[in-house]
């Protein structure tokens, strides 16, 4: 059966969405919460929503002026013209990679140490790092619809691991962890500035969605529905884990964590550490790894679609076998041989996401309806939505680049 009679489902482009996100996002959203605690942490991740939703609503409007397979290159480049296309090819792919590469770095540090706790085996990082990629790396090469349905599988168990790791960790709570009694409430505020740029890398599946309009074809009310469940189902995720792993790792126990380099595998064995019970435990390790995996060939899809288009190779094995070696050689190289680099690969990718997946898809939006007028599907009335987005991404900027060169505080 060819790819193009293979029935896409709302479900499976939903799963692609929030498996984009759900990952480097949600497992590095509690340390770099830490600073400002809960509080600051539930209003920045539903501005955030609001801001990465509305951007990737905008991206669909666009995208539907021009022929499925189009993605943000040639949207750019239409759009906003030569200049703003370097900008942004520049930007997109270096989000991309670098995302890609966390999610090697943190998928690494999981399969090493998943083999140490299941089977005391000792396992090389480089080694893990090449054996999570090359396994994730063929189904991406192989079509969009295996990565469609595969995404399905894994986040559904995914979110039975999840429940069933969370329903164990709530009797671990401590209300001393969530109203931070012990710790000091000085300058919670203030710490918020150094999370933005890494909240919006949390909801940042917005190269996903040419590929959406690649897979759907022109079916606006099919793939807004992916996008709508898609984040729902990444706050809901985020809403409850940041709680939980608050609940169970004090404000001050994060301090290690952050020492220790915030990876993947540092987080869930201080997580681990106040649960008893085996069950939950490998609940919670399937569910970090499958995170990490769903992130991975999200990200990995928006990328090889990406390339696809702008090298114009063509969707045949051998076209494809081109793009899979441009896309995942380069992260694959850097997760071998610098395995420790998640939570700061991942707040560099906010910064340059701040350009592609904010500030260039108001600016098309309102270029695109100059240009081309109303068209089968509007993300929002008026220009006032496209204003407030770059406003948003301005400042997520600005404020990265502050912490970057130390003129702000961080936590740690």
């Amino acid at each position: 059966m060819s790819e193009n009679m293979k029935k896409p489902s709302i479900l499976g482009g939903a799963m692609i969405v929030a498996g984009t996100s759900i990952g480097a996002g949600m497992l590095a959203l509690p340390t770099v919460s830490a600073g400002m605690w809960l509080g600051w942490s539930g209003v920045l991740l539903l501005l955030t929503w609001f801001c990465m939703l509305r951007s990737s609503q905008a991206i669909l409007e666009v995208n539907l002026h021009f022929e499925p397979g189009a993605s943000f290159h040639s949207l750019v480049k239409d759009t906003l013209g030569t200049t703003w296309s370097i900008i942004n090819g520049l930007s997109i792919s270096f989000v991309l990679y670098i995302l890609v590469y966390a999610y090697i770095s943190g998928g690494s540090s999981m399969v090493s140490y998943l083999f140490e706790a299941m089977a005391g085996v000792t396992i090389d990082r480089k080694l893990a790092s090449a054996l999570f990629a090359i396994v994730l790396i063929v189904c991406v090469w192989a079509s969009t619809w295996l990565v469609d349905r595969l995404s399905v599988i894994m986040m559904m168990v995914m979110v039975g691991a999840f429940f069933i790791s969370m329903s164990g960790m709530i009797p671990t709570i401590s209300m001393a962890n969530i109203l931070d009694i012990d710790g000091t409430k000085d300058g919670r505020f203030i710490y918020i500035w150094a999370a933005v740029s890494t909240y919006l890398t949390s909801f940042c599946f917005h190269g996903s969605v040419p590929s959406l309009v690649k897979y759907f074809g022109k079916e606006p009310v099919k793939i807004y529905k992916c996008l709508i469940y898609g984040t729902i189902i990444t706050l809901v995720c985020y809403i409850i884990w940041i709680l939980v792993a608050s609940g169970s790792v004090s404000r001050e126990g994060f301090k290690a964590v952050i020492a220790a380099g915030g990876n993947v595998s540092t987080l869930v064995q201080a997580a681990n550490s106040s649960i008893s019970s085996n069950l939950i435990v490998r609940a919670l390790d399937t569910f970090t790894s499958l995170a990490v995996a769903t992130s991975f060939l999200g990200a990995g899809l928006g990328l090889f679609d990406y390339l696809a288009d702008l090298f114009k190779f063509d969707d045949t094995p051998i076209g494809r076998g081109k793009t899979t070696l441009i896309t995942f050689i380069p992260p694959m190289i850097g997760g071998i041989f610098f395995p420790e680099g998640f939570i700061v690969a991942i707040a560099w990718a906010g910064l340059f996401s701040v350009i592609w997946s904010v500030i260039v898809p108001s600016l098309m939006v309102m270029k695109a309806r100059e240009k081309y007028g109303v068209g089968m599907y509007t993300s929002s009335k008026g220009n006032f939505i496209p204003y407030f987005l770059i406003a948003y991404g301005i400042i997520a900027g600005v404020f990265h680049i502050l912490v970057v060169f130390k003129f702000l505080p961080e936590f740690h």
